[in-house]
């Protein structure tokens, strides 16, 4: 849950796949948002019945919803899904991650997550016939990176790697910055400016008659 309240937020991501069967690479561009749950959340408890765990095990969860385009493809990539970890025992570093939607299916699925020594996350989910393994870590706090790989009928089917940009609200202070009308924007002189000359010009020397 760490992790995840450190993710929590909008973000901007950019992502390359390269489809190794077919040998193409494609981008991709998506505005994600992540919104931590509690452990009493109803939506929380429900994944947990629906994957027969214990709801008392359970320490929160995500909610990550999506909106994207993909390179070659004119269709919207919309989506959202919960994220439910469900540790091995009190304090374990891996357990299970319980989903009400899967990536690649619309069902409900439980993968692997393992959190490493760095800090980084790696979920491991299994379909029918495809199994995907994925790295999450920040290389700073606003700026997440991820690698996966997808395995399909024995063999790798595609590699990806995105990178994502937290998009920050204004403090206050950078707010009222922003409220300043500066020239370019209303072709004359705001009144901070000219009062800062005018008190300036009040210090000049004045040439006697």
């Amino acid at each position: 849950m760490d992790f995840f309240r450190a993710s929590e937020g909008c973000w901007s991501s950019q992502r390359n796949s390269h489809h190794l069967a077919m040998r193409r690479s494609e981008g991709g561009r998506s505005e994600i948002t992540i919104t931590c749950l509690s452990s009493e959340d109803p939506r929380v408890l429900e994944i947990c019945h629906l994957h027969k765990f214990d709801p008392a095990l359970n320490m929160g969860g995500a909610l990550v919803e999506w909106t994207g385009t993909v390179d070659f493809d004119n269709e919207p990539h919309d989506g959202r899904a919960i994220l439910v970890p469900v540790p091995d025992a009190p304090g374990a570093t891996e357990g299970s991650m319980l989903r009400d939607i899967g990536y690649a299916e619309l069902e409900p699925v439980a993968g692997r997550y393992r959190m490493g020594d760095d800090g980084a996350m790696t979920l491991i989910t299994i379909y029918s016939e495809t199994e995907s393994e994925e790295r999450l870590w920040f290389a700073s706090p606003n700026l997440r990176l991820r690698a996966s790989v997808l395995k399909r009928w024995g063999g790798f089917s595609m590699a990806t790697f995105s990178s994502e940009i937290r998009k920050l609200k204004p403090s206050s202070e950078s707010a009222h910055q922003t409220q300043r009308a500066w020239p370019s924007e209303q072709n004359a002189i705001p009144d901070w400016i000219q009062a800062e000359a005018a008190g300036k010009s009040q210090e000049l020397p004045t040439e006697s008659a």
